[in-house]
């Protein structure tokens, strides 16, 4: 019998997220990224006869939705390049989008990936109303690694 004595350690605060010019920060309690590909890179087709083939999608779309709270000076970064997408007719709001896990291995791209609308705005007696802001991209580049 062989026994592992490797320990390995995450550290969130080693996970950081890159829009463009803003590194995001200032991230909530629990699920603070979620990177999610918008569509199966591959579909299963099984005939009536049990003959099986599958399908590659080109589509590399993703979702990528970052928690912040609403204390974070993300936010106002990330509202001032919303603005200027609205406002520009040449998609000056669109930048690559970066997600590393500087403890591990994970490192997930996009090119070129947007703000998809403001986030909901609420508010109550204690600053825990987070703000969760969603991007989307045409094309991610997906590296899952360990730590």
């Amino acid at each position: 019998m062989t026994v592992n004595n490797r320990l390995f350690t995450y550290a969130p605060d080693e996970v950081i997220l890159v829009f463009g010019p803003v590194i995001l920060g200032g991230f909530a309690e629990g699920t603070f990224v979620n990177w999610e590909y918008n569509e199966d890179f591959f579909n299963l087709i099984v005939g009536v006869d049990g003959e099986s083939a599958r399908g590659k999608s080109n589509n590399n779309s993703c979702r990528v939705t970052a928690t912040l709270m609403q204390t974070s000076a993300a936010n106002d970064l990330l509202t001032a390049i919303m603005a200027l997408d609205i406002l520009s007719p040449n998609g000056d709001g669109i930048n690559p989008l970066l997600l590393k896990d500087n403890n591990g291995r994970t490192l997930q791209t996009a090119e070129s990936a947007w703000i998809v609308k403001p986030p909901a705005t609420s508010f109550n007696r204690s600053p825990d109303a987070n703000r969760e802001w969603v991007f989307e991209s045409n094309h991610g580049i997906p590296y899952i690694g360990g730590n």
